[in-house]
């Protein structure tokens, strides 16, 4: 994670990544909230107050295959 430098103390905006970043290693809003050490009612506060996108919009892999295509059963 890169570290803030003081020209760039724009709080809003570090905040932003900060939440975008933990969003993005915790895969969910609990955990996220978990490691910034706060409620998930004030990550989803947050979230609506930074317009972050989540969940994020499903990945395309290889074949056009989205993410939960991959690990779909096949029908019988």
């Amino acid at each position: 994670m890169p570290s803030a430098l003081p020209q760039d103390f724009d709080l809003d905006a570090i905040e932003r990544h900060f939440c975008a970043e933990a969003l993005e290693l915790a895969g969910n809003i609990v955990d996220a909230a978990h490691r910034l050490g706060i409620t998930r009612q004030e990550m989803k506060r947050r979230i609506k107050k930074h317009r972050i996108t989540w969940p994020r919009p499903a990945r395309v892999g290889p074949c056009g295959a989205t993410k939960i295509d991959v690990f779909a059963v096949p029908r019988a």
